[in-house]
């Protein structure tokens, strides 16, 4: 795959301080990725990239993104998050760019300090999909080695799955092949990266069986894999304090991370 060198170049001339991002992303001129370094004396190789949801139409990239930073680094993890370009009915735009930001991590990892075998891949929602769709297909340079996944979009079955997503990503007269392909409870094998999955069980925008459906999956497959549904908070709450378990989330989240 040939990756962007404009992508490139505004990775690796990134900042690792926090700064201001907007709530939501509706154009990308050029796909781009900001990472966050931690301190060097917590660094412990660890790194996890990050796709903000959206529908596959925005990007929700501060609570989905930006402002996990913090989370991440203090764990000594470093942390970057992936603008792409949206889709519009081509679903190999976001997929391409998001496995480039994962190559561009793992063959900068001598620059950045990083364990070229322990960087996960993160995402919310539409990004949920995409980050699982990384995570079932990819070849070497691309694999990530966890996944994280909040209230994600995982089937293209129409039955369940968040219709948007579905007909941003895919377009809304999409062949059964390629809903099949892009569901990614049926992609799931033996060498699927481990998982974390969070859901709200009223969530009524992404159905939790987009969640139990690649648990099921993966632990069917032998793949390692945690899932937490909780009692209420609906959809998108990403990071913020406002969710009501909020706490409890992140301390689960802290837990898997530091399980393997």
């Amino acid at each position: 795959m040939k990756i962007n060198r404009l992508f490139i170049a505004a990775a690796l001339a990134v900042a690792s301080q926090l700064s201001t991002e907007a709530a939501e992303v509706k154009t990308i001129e050029t796909p781009r990725m900001k990472v966050y370094l931690p301190d060097a004396d917590k660094a412990t190789g660890r790194a996890v990239l990050a796709c903000p949801g959206g529908a596959y139409i925005m990007l929700s990239n501060s609570h989905e993104g930006h402002k996990w930073a913090p989370f991440f680094n203090d764990l000594g993890i470093a942390y970057a998050v992936v603008d792409y370009n949206l889709p519009k009915g081509n679903h190999k735009i976001p997929i391409g760019e998001a496995q480039a930001a994962m190559k561009v991590l793992r063959d900068s990892a001598e620059v950045w300090h990083l364990n070229p075998k322990d960087i996960g891949i993160m995402g919310s929602s539409a990004g949920g999909h995409l980050a699982s769709t990384v995570a079932t297909h990819y070849d070497a340079s691309t694999r990530p080695d966890f996944q994280i996944l909040f209230y994600p979009v995982i089937t293209m079955d129409k039955s369940y799955t968040h219709m948007g997503s579905h007909d941003n990503l895919l377009g809304e007269n999409a062949s059964p092949e390629l809903e099949v392909e892009f569901s990614n409870e049926k992609q799931v094998t033996p060498d699927t990266p481990r998982a974390f999955i969070a859901f709200s069980d009223d969530d009524n925008v992404v159905s939790p069986l987009n969640g139990t459906s690649y648990y099921n999956s993966l632990h069917k497959a032998g793949v390692p894999a945690v899932l937490h549904i909780y009692p209420s908070g609906g959809h998108g709450w990403g990071c913020l304090d406002m969710f009501r378990y909020h706490k409890e989330m992140v301390a689960d989240l802290t837990s898997w991370l530091s399980s393997f």
